[in-house]
Parts: C-alpha cells; structure tokens; sequence
C-alpha cells in the first residue's frame, strides 16, 4: 500500500516540512537524514517529548524560586515582581487544608478564608488538592508545612504533564514530534505550578487519545473526569456532535457523552446531594458554579479593558459574555457543517475553547494551559505557536507588573492599568490570530498542515476518512462527497 493510500505509513519528521523547525535543529546537529533510523531505540519520539516536557517543567519550578525562599511569605509584592506567583501555597491554609477540613462538607471560618465558606473549585480538583494535603506533614510551622503542600503538588502537577506530553505524541500517530509544541512552550512552564488545570488538561488529553483509537466510550468517561475537575472540557462535546453529525456517527457520539455524563455524576453525586434535613444540593458542592456566575468582571478579560476604559462595572457582563459565546458557538458550528472538508477535532476543540477563553470575563494566566495541546494538535507549525506563545508571556508579565503597580502604594512599582490593558489585548488578539489560522485551514484544507500528505483526521478516530452524511451550503453539491470516503488533500512528501 503507497503512502498515499495509507497516511500512517511513514512518521513525518518536522524539520522536512517546517522551516523553523529546520532551523531549530541546529542546535543538536541539523535535520534528520533521509534515511535516518528513528524511533527504533530506546529513544523514541515519545519519550523524548516526555523527557523534554519535564524538564521544562523542572525550569518552571526553578522560576519559582524566589516566592519559595520567601516571596510568598514576606513582602506585599514580592512574589509579583518576580512572576513567581502561585495559588497553591497560599490556598492551603486558606482554605482549610491546614486544619485538616474536608472541602464541600465543612465550612471554612472567614477568618481563614476571608469570607469564601467552601472550596470554590470543582469536585475532583477538590480532590487533588487534598490528596495532596494528605501527603503533606502537619509538623512545623506554617511556611514550612505550604513550601512541602506546593512541592507535593508539584510532583502531582509533573505526572500530568508527562502524561500531557505521551497523549497529545500519540494521538496523531504519524506526527509524534508534534507533541515538542507542548513540551517547549513557554507559558506552560511559566504557569503549570500557578493552579491545578494540569489535572483537568491532562484528562482532557487523554480523552482525545482515546477519541483518536475510535474508543468513545473510554474518551467519554475521560471528558466526564475532566469536566469534574474543570469546567472547560464538556466543552469538547459540542464538536464531538457536529463532526458525529456530519459524518453520520450519532452512534459514537452518544457513547462518549453517555460515558461523560456517567462518570460526572459518579464523581458529583456523593458531594452534590445531601439527605440531611430532606434532599437537597450541599451549599459546598454550588460554591463553585455560584462563585463563577456571581464573581464580576475580573482580570485578563476584553470586560476589564472595556469597564476600566468607560468607568463602567459592567453589571450585566454575564449576558454579554453568554451572547458572545452563543455567537461563536454558531459560527463554530457553520464551519462545522459548511467547511469544504469536515474540519478536524483538534480544529473545532481549539476554536470552541477559545472562543471561551475569549469571552469569559476571567482569564488566568493559567488558563493557556487549556489551549497549548490543542493548538499543537490543530495547528502544528512553529512560528505561529511562537508567535502566540511570545504574546501570552507578555501577559504573563503583564497581570504580574500589573498587581505589583496595584499593591506598591504610593511607589507605584510595576504596570499601571493602561499598560496591562495593552498587555490584555496583546493576549487576545495573538489567541485570534491563531483562530484565524485555525479556521483558514478548514475552509482551504490544502493549507492544513496535518492534511498535507494526504491524511484525513488522524485524531478523529471513528470520523478519520468517514464520508460524510449531513452537509450544509454549497458543499452539499461537491462531488467529492458523493460517497467517497478517502480524500486525497495533500502533495505527498518523500
């Protein structure tokens, strides 16, 4: 069987088709030869991306250093201007880990939380956290006792991200190197140890893996885990049914969120309903869904640029965000259904998280860490992922120089608020940019990096060279639909 004919033939190396990534090589020696033996030691492609993410993640530890001698302990800005902040240690005493509380059954007291009563994160995040506080001594003082709670976690936060660094190698199986997009990003060193969104990625990757080895219901159960810990991730399913749709896979589709559904309610269930006094919801398990609907309009969002510049609060920022994303959601959906070509997963999963990231009226700076797999996965060339990259640093400077300007007093050290403004949309529009991109590539399928030597959807397991069965606007009337299930998009490449 030719290449073409069956696209997983051969492994793509990137330094063949991606000029930047030629040019990086020569750091180790220059591109890989022709007849270059790869992958058939003990070095594989997966391993090393494995290795190589952890190690950025060890240089992301390091850059914490400052706050763990003492900026998170000592000085009101401290830990600001040296970007080293991070939840972790603060939020183990703050709410309640310290004094060994159970998250969402016993409430806080104010004058350790500061007036939040429950743990505001989702229930197996709530789990993490304190598995991690159980395996944290309760000798010592207080500093000691959070530096070990953020070491602990940080161990934790590293097996995420070397099972973040296998699923997203292995989900395209003939794009390994691919993964190094994740592994050498920047601003996932710089905000893998800020929160526990690693948990909640790493889930979410390993249900696009199980996606892509056309197992829906393992990849449901994995989304409905991830969604537990995180928000986004339910998410995914909304390009799950149009892909499913226009394919004519309802089947696998209702599967996987069959599976989600189950296993977010396995982990739910015992925390959400409460039998005492009759049944009803536990006020702990609502904390974090009447803390998200109920915050205002907060850092990092295109809300804060707008409130800040009109002196405006923006009281009704939820409908705003709520009918942007609508809107999104239907322009999502529109390529979904209209594209020439069925648009990938990892394409629709990019863009509809984005437009969430986008539309929110919070964006931690961590929150990048949703996005970076699936942009390796959607669009995998290097100077765009740069390019982005090189704009969430810069807010990733921004909101820290910003909150040090904020706490300095009268010194005004720092960014002040029209700096973190720029700093703002520097973020949104380098996150736009690669949608542009994104969405350029499924309307010109010869433009798709991961099309170019012919593949289909190597991450769309089930929908991988489906036909398709429901299509809108004119490629209803393209012949290549007319029951061809192989397309052949791209140049082959020796």
């Amino acid at each position: 069987m030719s290449v073409r004919e069956d696209p997983q033939a051969q492994p793509v190396r990137p330094t063949s088709e991606d000029p930047v990534a030629a040019a990086g090589s020569e750091l180790i020696g220059g591109p890989a030869g022709r007849r270059a033996l790869l992958g058939t030691g003990w070095w594989t492609p997966v391993r090393i991306v494995a290795i190589v993410a952890i190690g950025m993640f060890a240089l992301g530890m390091a850059q914490k250093l400052p706050c763990y001698d003492g900026g998170w302990f000592y000085g009101a800005t401290a830990q600001y201007t040296h970007a080293c902040y991070s939840d972790i240690p603060h939020l183990y005493n703050g709410r309640g880990f310290a004094i060994d509380l159970v998250p969402y059954f016993d409430r806080i007291p104010d004058s350790v939380s500061g007036g939040m009563q429950y743990l505001e994160y989702p229930v197996l995040t709530g789990l993490f956290m304190e598995v991690a506080s159980w395996m944290t001594p309760h000798g010592g003082s207080i500093q000691d006792r959070e530096q070990i709670y953020w070491l602990v976690n940080a161990g934790m936060l590293m097996v995420c991200t070397a099972v973040i660094a296998v699923c997203v190698a292995r989900t395209h199986r003939r794009r390994p190197w691919d993964a190094l997009l994740v592994a050498l990003a920047p601003a996932f060193a710089l905000t893998a140890t800020i929160n526990w969104d690693l948990f909640a990625v790493a889930l979410t990757a390993a249900a696009l893996l199980m996606w892509s080895r056309s197992r829906p219901l393992a990849a449901g159960v994995l989304l409905g885990l991830a969604t537990a810990a995180k928000l986004y991730p339910g998410l995914l399913l909304g390009p799950l049914l149009l892909l499913c749709l226009r394919a004519g896979r309802l089947r696998a589709f209702w599967t996987a969120a069959g599976g989600a559904l189950a296993a977010w309610l396995v982990v739910n269930l015992p925390v959400m309903v409460s039998t005492q006094g009759g049944l009803h919801i536990r006020d702990g398990w609502k904390t974090f869904y009447t803390f998200s609907q109920e915050r205002p309009v907060d850092f990092g969002s295109l809300w804060l640029i707008i409130s800040q510049r009109t002196g405006n609060p923006l009281e009704d920022v939820n409908t705003y965000g709520t009918v942007l994303m609508v809107l999104a959601c239907v322009g999502v959906a529109a390529l979904a259904l209209c594209a020439p070509r069925r648009p990938r997963l990892a394409q629709l999963s990019f863009l509809i998280v984005a437009a969430f990231v986008l539309t929110n009226k919070v964006y931690s700076p961590q929150y990048v860490l949703w996005l970076i797999p699936l942009a390796a996965l959607a669009r995998p060339r290097w100077r765009d992922f740069l390019v982005w990259q090189a704009c969430e640093v810069m807010y990733f400077l921004g909101i820290w120089m910003y909150l040090a300007y904020t706490g300095s007093g009268d010194q005004h050290r720092g960014l002040p608020a029209e700096g973190y403004q720029l700093a703002i949309a520097v973020h949104l529009l380098g996150t736009l940019y690669l949608c542009a991109l994104i969405v350029r590539d499924a309307l010109v399928p010869e433009r798709d990096p991961v099309r170019q030597d012919g593949s289909d959807d190597p991450g769309g397991g089930v929908l991988d060279r489906a036909p398709d069965a429901f299509v809108l606007g004119e490629a209803r009337s393209a012949s290549r639909y007319e029951g061809a299930a192989l397309v052949d998009w791209g140049v082959h490449r020796e």
